[in-house]
């Protein structure tokens, strides 16, 4: 579940705190009967360790992926009353950008990646969607819309970004002079080319609208402001060919949020943008899968700083551990949304259940690589046997309270595999920055990067 608006997705599932996940049917559910973590290579050097993470997780998408559409499941598991034909828009960005590395890296061929990727780029044009933004959920069998809340049954832009930048992402790597890739590139780019991001003005108002629905129109009426995950959005919407937003939707829509200038210190590390203490970690990660933080600067902020910062007090907060919480410590650490034993939560400094989300240490190894590595060899080392399995690291676990998710989430697989790699060799940062769009809606909206031409 993407955590939606902002923080408190859970407002628009009721019950969300108190759902039990439940089992799924046998063809939707994580097959356990052959994997036994206690049998786990442990004579691993760092890099064969991540080597192993990576590759372990990117088999949530692989393997697991649905068998008609291709697309990521939301979960591996049926919570909150949806069924197991459940596939995530957003979570599937990820997952494609998951199936580059595993490309790159010759887990599975060239040729491989890009026929699951065809078969999914196919199976989207048939799919729901409105003004060419896909909504959050889809039936992976029939590719009809699935509520994600009671009006949110329409067209959502935030979740369409990530799956842009995912399909960005393939466009620029799938490159070679062949029928399949040739064929890619081209149903990639008429679907990105459809995206009507200027629709999601409502109008023509100096801000994007995170919903529109056929049947309840702008009814949401969640305007997108910063600090958050929502960077990508505005740069993809000024980035298009077709349908771009101008620059005062940027500077009068996302730079004007009541959370988006800090300059507070916590912990002693500043923070330019966003909520006290910085929020969940999973804003440094959403985004910059595709953007590169690196030498990334617009007047509000140097990105990475931002990131950076973000992460270093998220862990100096588990260090410091004011709650006195069992198992917080340097190498136990990161708050991100992720399931709980309440069920789904924001977890972050200010929503603190004593729930670790292993994607959020994971995914911050660019900014954090000692104080990463830490991490994963705690998690995999020491408490593997609990929180190891067929698709990586659950989604999270609370040593405070003896828990262990059960579950896998798209949202947060993806991640781990993605920006574990733009650490190691900057691959998916390469290809997303490398797109002439992207570049042109950067500068467009006034950012500095060795990517955008002067």
């Amino acid at each position: 579940m993407h955590p939606k608006p902002l923080l408190l997705s859970l407002l628009l599932l009721p019950g969300a705190l108190q759902a039990q996940q439940k089992p799924a049917p046998k063809k939707a559910s994580v097959s356990t009967a052959t994997f036994d973590p206690k049998k786990r290579p442990r004579n691993l050097s760092d890099e064969q360790l991540l080597d192993l993470v990576q590759r372990q997780t990117f088999r949530y998408f692989w393997d697991f992926g649905h068998p008609v559409s291709g697309m990521a499941r939301e979960r591996s598991n049926v919570a909150y009353d949806y069924g197991n034909e459940v596939v995530t828009t957003g979570g599937t960005g990820f997952g494609i950008m998951a199936i580059v590395v595993a490309a790159d890296r010759k887990w599975i061929t060239r040729e491989q990646a890009a026929t699951r990727l065809y078969k999914m780029v196919r199976w989207l044009e048939k799919a729901d969607c409105y003004h060419g933004v896909f909504p959050h959920w889809l039936n992976g069998a029939t590719g009809k819309v699935i509520k994600f809340g009671a009006k949110d049954d329409g067209g959502d832009i935030v979740e369409t970004s990530f799956l842009m930048e995912g399909l960005i992402c393939a466009r620029q790597y799938f490159t070679a002079d062949t029928p399949l890739e040739r064929d890619l590139r081209n149903h990639i780019g008429w679907m990105w080319d459809n995206v009507e991001w200027n629709w999601q003005t409502q109008g023509g108002q100096n801000v994007l609208y995170w919903h529109w629905s056929p049947n309840n129109g702008w009814s949401m009426n969640h305007q997108i402001h910063g600090w958050n995950e929502c960077l990508i959005t505005y740069v993809l919407a000024a980035s298009s060919p077709r349908y771009a937003i101008d620059k005062p939707v940027y500077d009068l829509g996302w730079a004007t949020g009541p959370e988006f200038k800090n300059g507070k210190e916590y912990h002693g590390i500043k923070l330019p943008l966003g909520p006290d203490l910085g929020g969940p970690l999973f804003f440094t990660h959403y985004s910059f899968l595709g953007l590169n933080p690196h030498g990334l600067k617009d007047q509000h902020a140097d990105y990475w700083a931002q990131n950076q910062n973000h992460t270093l007090i998220n862990y100096q907060y588990c260090v410091n551990n004011p709650k006195r919480y069992k198992g917080y410590g340097p190498n136990s650490w990161g708050l991100t949304a992720s399931d709980s034993y309440q069920g789904y939560a924001a977890h972050n400094p200010k929503e603190d259940l004593s729930v670790i989300s292993p994607t959020a240490a994971l995914s911050a190894f660019p900014y954090t690589p000692e104080q990463s590595m830490r991490a994963l060899k705690h998690f995999y080392f020491d408490l593997g046997d609990k929180i190891w399995g067929e698709y990586g690291f659950v989604d999270g676990f609370s040593e405070e309270h003896n828990w262990q998710a059960k579950s896998y989430l798209a949202i947060d697989q993806g991640p781990i595999v993605g920006m574990i790699e733009n650490y190691r060799t900057g691959l998916l940062w390469k290809l997303f920055m490398s797109s002439p769009d992207v570049q042109r809606g950067l500068g467009k909206l006034g950012f500095e990067s060795a990517a955008v031409k002067k």
